[in-house]
């Protein structure tokens, strides 16, 4: 049994040191920084030195990201919490709630076109010029460029 002294468990880690341990690579820390989703302190040498901490909101960032949400909010969602201490089930649960929505809304939509994939091609989201049951005389090519039935709610008319 190896017997670790208590500055050695609060001994900041090195940016390769928090690559390897959270399977992401150097310049993803990089850039993670440099978006202020985590933060480093520098040594005397001008390295990068991460606490501990960082390795569970680097966990974070990755099943965040997993899961679609933009890097943006996990940026927002994070500047509530605080950078001294690792993230709790608290902390954790309070972050997953403000995503739950998002997150069902994410699924509502992938499911809605994963049902209309096999059963029309014509939504105007393979820009096809007509579609006798979705886009009649490619009367969406007026709303712009792209896929329009997608994104229409029942309230607009449109399937």
């Amino acid at each position: 049994m190896t017997i670790v002294r208590n500055s050695e468990l609060r001994r900041e880690l090195t940016v390769g040191e928090v690559a390897e341990r959270s399977g992401v690579a150097v310049s993803t820390l990089h850039f993670y920084e440099a978006k202020g989703l985590i933060r480093s302190n520098r040594s005397r040498g001008n390295q990068r030195r991460y606490p501990r901490s960082v390795l569970r909101r680097v966990a974070v960032i990755k099943v965040a990201q997993r899961t679609g949400i933009p890097l943006s909010e996990i940026q927002a969602a994070l500047t509530v919490l605080p950078d001294d201490r690792p993230l709790t089930v608290q902390d954790w649960a309070r972050l997953s709630e403000s995503w739950h929505e998002q997150l069902n809304e994410r699924i509502a939509s992938l499911m809605a076109l994963r049902d209309h994939l096999t059963s029309c091609i014509g939504c105007g989201c393979l820009s096809l010029r007509e579609c006798p049951l979705r886009n009649p005389y490619d009367v969406l090519s007026m709303e712009g460029a792209g896929p329009r039935l997608m994104d229409a709610t029942e309230e607009d008319g449109q399937p």
